[in-house]
């Protein structure tokens, strides 16, 4: 069985390193396939991308290079289309969630108890003391969709999502930026296949540090919500 990695990546030149060490030595005993998406970035991440590419190509790790930038949904869609795993991994570029956590995270699938599995911030896992008006947020967001979907999640918008090979192709995904969250949700939930939520620990950032996520990215959210769930 294999898992590909799906990793979207815009300006995180200074983490990009780090997290691929970190993916490289996730203690997963399946066969791992790295799909790098790089949309645009400005800050010298195509260039490291290319030069750590260049350094094992006999690796089973893909860069690909948008030439313009398009967001964390259609960055997703392209890795989504280039991988030939058989359980697909969504992973950000920056240091906020572990790869140490896929042991956890893939149990449910390979128990064959799960055909989709989503990371949850908010039932035990450590995480990093920050923004209670992002948290408020959330809650609203999650609220909004599990109304629509009638699941009972506790955070669409934490970053793991893994799924099945075959469950989403690239062409289901029509968001292009961070509405990409509740849509995978509510493309899921209407699959009516085995969801399981699986806690872990965060370290968020704060935007002097990196975070792109703004207030307008959680009303947009809600858009995206009633756009997925009401009409498709």
């Amino acid at each position: 069985m294999k898992l590909s990695i799906l990793i979207p990546v815009y300006n995180e030149k200074a983490t990009l390193r780090t997290l691929l060490e970190r993916v490289r030595n996730a203690p997963v005993d399946l066969e791992k396939e790295i799909v790098l998406v790089d949309d645009f970035s400005t800050d010298g991440s195509r260039e490291l991308l290319a030069e750590i590419a260049a350094a094992k190509p006999g690796e089973s790790l893909r860069v690909l290079y948008h030439e313009r930038n398009r967001g964390k949904g259609a960055a997703v869609r392209t890795a989504l289309a280039n991988a030939t795993g058989d359980i697909m991994l969504i992973q950000d570029a920056d240091l906020e969630y572990d790869p140490a956590e896929y042991p956890a995270l893939l149990q449910p699938i390979l128990d064959d108890r799960a055909d989709v599995v989503f990371s949850t911030r908010f039932l035990g896992g450590p995480h990093r003391v920050l923004y209670y008006r992002h948290y408020l947020g959330n809650r609203i967001i999650t609220t909004v969709s599990n109304i629509l979907t009638n699941l009972n999640l506790s955070d669409i918008e934490s970053g793991y999502k893994l799924f099945r090979a075959g469950l989403l192709s690239a062409s289901d995904i029509k968001s292009n930026r961070f509405g990409l969250e509740p849509e995978l949700v509510a493309r899921l939930a209407r699959r009516n296949c085995r969801i399981f939520e699986v806690p872990i620990g965060y370290s968020g950032r704060t935007y002097a540090e990196g975070k792109k996520i703004t207030w307008r990215d959680g009303i947009a959210a809600i858009w995206w919500i009633l756009r997925y769930n009401l009409f498709g």
